[in-house]
């Protein structure tokens, strides 16, 4: 949630269509309106708007504004309503100090107060914007006190988890966090400040990772560390991080969501090809401790769901699952011995951390599964696998998905001692998806798609391993088209669920080969029995579909092969309603509030 993108070093032409380029490397993250804040000769220059980059590109049309420092920002709303007013970043009543924040003041109505009370004047409804005004007060008091330092005690001042980026026009950028993520990067004419790494991914490999409380302070000429709570300051080591932007074009897709759809069978061949070494060690974990957790949010929350079925009917171990917004309700279980298993894309939402924090006070260990490099995720974890999916530019997750369920089966089987027999269902599987692609089944998705695009609701049932696969199916239709969806366990149809359904209801069926079978079939004729409108995905055609979408037969794969269908027709679902299915409204790809 929320892009920052910062720049200090040469003086640029078009500084502001540099940092708009920088800004639209983050629109995966996001956001419902933008800003830039340009630097020059102590003059700021700061042009917002609401809605899509594209927007803010027009209002910059022909305005090539120069400088050497500059701060841009989307915003995902918290405070305050989409507008250009509430639009970051804000500045002080000289309007010498511009900032950008990612997070949430939780005390900022205290301080504005405060504020007023002193003869400052407001000009949104944004918490960020005590944050200028904090600073100015400081440095009014106190002429001596640096730019930095009142910063660093402004940002003292806040509650809640934030990352704030303030600059001025002497050639600063300051910024710190805590809970939110932040990173700085090197460069060769200047040096940079980003909400995360891939914004910084086509600009430079050295990368300054901050901790909790840390801060830093960027010139043209040096990255410098401050801690938060001391002051004190130590020159930026940095890391050497490589996120294969090459990966990151969309090519000859007309949007990144349908592409990483077709890039997920080689996402699951490279899991596949994992060094069995790293596999062994996760699972020696899982093998040794008294009680394994898994938790994730959102998409990583139904593979977390279908984990357990695995690893109940292949490896016959028993694990337990929470979402991670929900977790610390139940790190009462836990002990030094127990393991906590946490999936993530972006290895920064919030609620997974916080779950995390929740078991590492409890001294339990964690294993990570992550697909961005030296993210907050990795660096609190015991042992973190890297999920090989590549950059995932759509707010929808679907490569991340993908690769977590075949990670998953992967450990399942190594537990259960067949991990060469899992390496195996992966690459058959892996074949299948292309196979499965090749032969035509978008085309029948987008042909299904305009029969269902006037629905207002549509259901999804499984059972076992399959009612994860209903779960994240129904998400993505609602995530992308905003037409509601839900996915059950088939077998409470007839515990209320049931009378939902009408003449002509989209009931999606998810049937595998396995022990769960027969009982889905029977829960399908009962929906037909009330007039459902049959759609089984299924390896096999059977009577009671009025509609086949058919899918390999893979065995424990199944998830993985019947998830995709579900993705295809949440994006033709979305094209043919005239939305974004890159950036649907309301959601960021990284939640990083609570």
């Amino acid at each position: 949630m929320c892009g920052v993108f910062g720049y200090s070093g040469e003086e640029k032409e078009d500084l502001a269509g540099y940092i708009l380029e920088g800004l639209k490397k983050l629109e995966y993250r996001g956001y419902d309106s933008s800003g830039i804040a340009v630097f020059k000769k102590g003059k700021v220059r700061i042009i917002k708007e609401v809605g899509e980059l594209a927007n803010l590109r027009k209002r910059l049309k022909g305005k090539h504004l120069s400088g050497n420092l500059g701060i841009g920002h989307t915003r995902w709303a918290t405070h305050g309503g989409v507008t250009r007013k509430n639009a970051h970043p804000h500045t002080d009543c000289l309007g010498k100090i511009a900032v950008v924040h990612n997070g949430i003041m939780e005390n900022y109505e205290e301080i504005k107060q405060k504020l007023l009370g002193l003869g400052h004047k407001f000009k949104s409804e944004t918490d960020t914007e005590i944050f200028p005004h904090l600073i100015e007060e400081k440095i009014k008091k106190d002429r001596n006190l640096s730019f930095s330092e009142a910063v660093r005690l402004s940002f003292n001042q806040i509650e809640g988890l934030n990352a704030v980026c303030a600059c001025c026009s002497d050639g600063e950028i300051v910024a710190f966090r805590k809970g939110s993520p932040l990173v700085a990067g090197l460069g060769e004419k200047g040096n940079f400040v980003s909400s995360d790494i891939p914004g910084l991914s086509c600009l430079t490999r050295k990368i300054v990772i901050l901790e909790e409380g840390e801060g830093v302070s960027v010139t043209k000429e040096r990255v410098v560390k401050i801690n938060s709570k001391t002051g004190k300051r130590a020159l930026a080591k940095e890391t050497f991080v490589d996120m294969e932007e090459k990966e990151a074009a969309r090519g000859n897709f007309p949007y990144f969501l349908i592409k990483e759809i077709f890039e997920q069978p080689e996402v699951v061949a490279r899991v596949a090809a994992s060094d069995k070494k790293e596999i062994k060690k996760a699972v020696e974990m899982i093998k040794k401790s008294w009680g394994t957790y898994f938790t994730a949010c959102g998409t990583a929350a139904h593979s977390g769901l279908a984990a357990t079925y695995m690893f109940s009917e292949i490896a016959k171990r028993h694990v337990n699952f929470a979402f991670g917004s929900e977790f610390p309700y139940f790190n009462d279980f836990l002990v030094p011995k127990s393991l906590l298993i946490a999936a993530s894309q972006s290895g920064e939402t919030m609620d997974t951390l916080e779950a995390v924090r929740a078991a590492k006070k409890k001294g339990a260990k964690v294993l990570s599964l992550v697909n961005v490099p030296s993210s907050t995720l990795t660096r609190l974890s015991d042992k973190t696998i890297l999920l090989k999916a590549g950059p995932e530019r759509a707010v929808l997750s679907t490569k991340s998905y993908i690769a977590k369920l075949s990670f998953f089966l992967l450990f399942a089987y190594a537990i259960a001692g067949r991990l060469n027999l899992g390496i195996k269902i992966l690459q058959e599987t892996s074949k299948e998806m292309v196979r499965m692609l090749k032969r035509g089944l978008e085309a029948k998705m987008k042909k299904l798609a305009k029969k269902l695009s006037g629905c207002e609701h549509i259901y999804i049932i499984g059972r076992g391993v399959n009612y994860a696969t209903a779960l994240e199916g129904a998400l993505k239709i609602k995530e992308a088209s905003y037409i509601h969806a839900e996915g059950f366990p088939a077998g409470e149809l007839k515990h209320g669920v049931i009378a939902l359904i009408e003449p002509g209801t989209p009931c999606f069926c998810i049937i595998a080969k396995d022990r769960a079978k027969e009982a889905v079939l029977s829960n399908a004729m009962e929906l037909k029995s009330r007039g459902g409108y049959i759609i089984g995905i299924s390896s096999e055609r059977q009577s009671v579909f009025d509609v086949w979408i058919q899918v390999p037969e893979v065995g424990a794969a199944s998830p993985i092969v019947s998830i995709i269908p579900m993705q295809l027709l949440a994006y033709h679902l979305t094209l043919i309603k005239g939305y974004n299915p890159d950036r649907p409204r309301n959601l960021a790809k990284s939640v990083t509030v609570r």
